[in-house]
């Protein structure tokens, strides 16, 4: 699967972007494997790339920090986390859908594929550090 020693030196933002960027892992998949390493989490989430199954919905990068969420929390109040971390995502990009996101339909991109994977992560984290 993936070899992290080859990212012991980045920060988790810097490996999810790199994962992505590789085209190693999709972005829910990017988020989930720089947060958890856990190699499960990151095959299940395989089918959320492209804002939920390739249909620009929910963002990909914004459920890899979700699903990271509930494996933190045991899944105990993860619903109370995940609106959290929604939100504070939703404040560095400006949307959480990413037909929206992309600019689709408005020719106006809000926050690339890159942003939306760090901003995921760094949303989990500031969620966290609370």
């Amino acid at each position: 699967m993936i070899d992290f020693d080859e990212f012991r030196n980045l920060s988790a933002e810097d490996t999810a972007v790199e994962l992505r960027a590789r085209h190693i892992c999709n972005c829910c998949q990017a988020v989930t494997a720089a947060l958890t390493e856990d190699e499960h989490l990151i095959l299940a989430s395989a089918g959320f790339g492209g804002g939920m199954g390739n249909t620009q919905g929910p963002c990909g990068a914004l459920v890899g920090a979700v699903i990271s969420a509930g494996l933190r929390t045991q899944g105990n109040g993860t619903t109370r986390w995940a609106k959290l971390i929604q939100e504070n995502f939703k404040k560095r990009c400006g949307a959480i859908i990413c037909r929206e996101l992309k600019g689709i339909d408005t020719g106006k991109v809000l926050c690339p594929c890159e942003d939306c994977v760090r901003n995921a992560v760094r949303a989990y984290q500031d969620v966290f550090t609370l």
